[in-house]
């Protein structure tokens, strides 16, 4: 396979910082675009060791024009781009009533608007070319929301519908561009540990949480499998899936379990320092603190990305059955 030119966003840290390391370790040159420089230097050093390049981008996903000249840069220096991977996110944790306008918009333009962003910046270069592949890191919350992350569910919803309109025009202008969004479940990255939060106790992913290097797989394989959307984890499908059979249901269970769910032992210090505004010093690397906690593998994951392997396996297995019922059949006598 030819050399691939990757755009990570959010690449300093958690799921891009995992992400921008694999694609490296499999011979990308890699954009590398977060606030914070500390950790973009990490994840380049780690990619340089893996044998990739990369290029180190401070941005703000919420500036289109920051965006922008980090895609014209990565094109400058690296080359055409191959594939954009849109993963920058923010959040606050904190009942509706508490938060603020400003939260709101500062979380929608980081989450929403910079998806947005840079999925203009990389049509822009990939519709004239008529190829390239864009990948937007969803999550199960983009169908289900939950209570305490409001701004963030509001927002991951907003790139489910902002992707239904652009794949129906990809379909009608017969572009060869594609399209894909993996949603994910809980993961184990660090942003529990910087978020802004009002909660009494420390935030955390709900239960069961997975490691980020299997996120990191899945974008790598939605960049070349050219399918619409890809579910990872059984969490996602059951959230996704039972919101649509019985929403009200879930009202209710997340009513009951879900403040417990998202926090766990321990007071949080009321002038804990977030990142809402601005990063953080230092590298956090790619996952949080729960390791003792998390899954390094997946089943759904690994069949997912085999489905038609797995497919043409059970339909040889359902021939191979029904044959064999046929050939144990008592043959009428003559």
């Amino acid at each position: 396979m030819e050399r691939e030119v990757v755009v990570v966003t959010g690449a300093s840290a958690g799921v891009g910082r995992a992400t921008a390391r694999l694609f490296g370790r499999r011979g990308a040159w890699v954009g590398l675009l977060a606030r914070g420089r500390d950790g973009l230097e990490g994840a380049r050093r780690e990619i340089e060791e893996a044998g990739g390049r990369a290029l180190v981008l401070p941005t703000d996903v919420a500036d289109a024009v920051q965006v922008e000249q980090a895609a014209a840069r990565v094109e400058a220096e690296l080359g055409p781009i191959d594939v954009w991977v849109n993963n920058a996110m923010l959040s606050v944790f904190s009942p509706v009533k508490e938060m603020t306008p400003e939260e709101y918009r500062r979380v929608t333009e980081v989450t929403y608007l910079g998806v947005v962003h840079g999925t203009l910046a990389a049509l822009r270069r990939m519709l004239p070319r008529d190829r390239g592949t864009i990948v937007q890191v969803g999550s199960a919350l983009a169908y289900r929301g939950i209570p305490l992350q409001s701004a963030y569910c509001g927002a991951k919803h907003a790139i489910q519908g902002f992707c239904d309109s652009l794949w129906s025009e990809l379909l009608h202008d017969g572009s060869r561009v594609h399209l894909t969004m993996v949603q994910m479940p809980a993961l184990n990255t660090p942003q529990f540990s910087w978020v802004k939060s009002r909660l009494p106790r420390k935030p955390q992913p709900v239960p069961p949480i997975y490691q980020p290097e299997l996120a990191a797989e899945a974008l790598y394989y939605a960049a070349h499998a050219r399918r619409r959307e890809i579910y990872f984890g059984w969490p996602t499908i059951r959230a996704i899936l039972g919101n649509k059979v019985a929403a009200w249901y879930a009202d209710r269970y997340l009513a009951r379990m879900g403040y417990a769910s998202q926090q766990y032992n321990g007071e949080v210090p009321a002038d804990r320092p977030h990142n809402l505004w601005d990063p953080l010093p230092g590298d956090f690397g790619a996952h949080g603190d729960f390791d003792d906690r998390s899954a390094d593998s997946s089943p759904q994951l690994w069949l997912n990305m085999r489905r038609d392997w797995v497919g043409a396996a059970a339909v040889s297995l359902a021939l191979f059955l029904a044959a064999a019922s046929l050939s144990r059949r008592p043959r009428a006598a003559a």
